[in-house]
């Protein structure tokens, strides 16, 4: 999480990093890697933090960005694995919309576990899903955040912090899980798409 006073800069970085990964994922993969890297790795070394200790939030989003980045680049075959253990927690997640409470951990635990299973035996498709599913999730929290809406402003407001919460969209927006859905796709189709390309002019020379 950080302040509300780098919200926007925060969101321009989602964006662009996620238009990154959504449209040239499998091709740019160590750049997405490090890009998400730094995210997650910020996000969680920020999170251990309060909402009034506003510079070592900072502070420890930058020490813990650039330690993930460095691990998921460094280890990209277990970044590939982390990819599919995310995809895997996160279907979970949004699944556990339509039931009462929250999932029990031992589900989340085996989903993400299967999820790295599955993408280290389908190593490129899950690459190109995971991407384009992450890299939409990051575009839609960024503009929904640049857009101004009141609700999720209010809400990091009261805090005095900005947090992106792609499973759990605020009042009325229960639109944001099914765009996102959508996005992922059209982002994986493309990213097929133009991979089946590149192979076909490879095969031609």
């Amino acid at each position: 999480m950080l302040p509300v006073a780098y919200q926007v800069p925060a969101a321009v970085v989602l964006v662009v990093c996620g238009l990154m990964a959504w449209a040239a994922g499998h091709r740019l993969l160590k750049y997405v890697l490090a890009a998400f890297g730094f995210l997650i790795g910020g996000l969680a070394a920020s999170s251990v933090l309060g909402p009034r200790e506003a510079p070592y939030m900072v502070g420890a989003f930058l020490a813990g960005g650039l330690l993930g980045a460095v691990v998921m680049v460094a280890a990209s075959f277990i970044g590939v694995a982390l990819v599919g253990a995310g995809l895997g927690a996160a279907g979970v997640t949004l699944a556990w919309n339509w039931l009462p409470g929250d999932p029990h951990p031992y589900v989340v635990i085996i989903a993400s576990v299967a999820g790295a299973w599955i993408a280290t035996w389908l190593q490129r498709y899950v690459v190109v899903v995971g991407t384009a599913f992450g890299g939409a999730w990051a575009m839609l929290v960024g503009a929904l955040a640049l857009s101004g809406d009141k609700a999720r402003l209010a809400a990091a407001a009261a805090g005095d912090v900005w947090v992106p919460y792609p499973m759990q969209p605020a009042p009325g927006q229960a639109w944001v899980p099914w765009a996102w859905i959508a996005l992922g796709f059209i982002g994986a189709l493309l990213q097929l798409k133009m991979a089946g390309r590149k192979a076909t002019a490879k095969s031609r020379k």
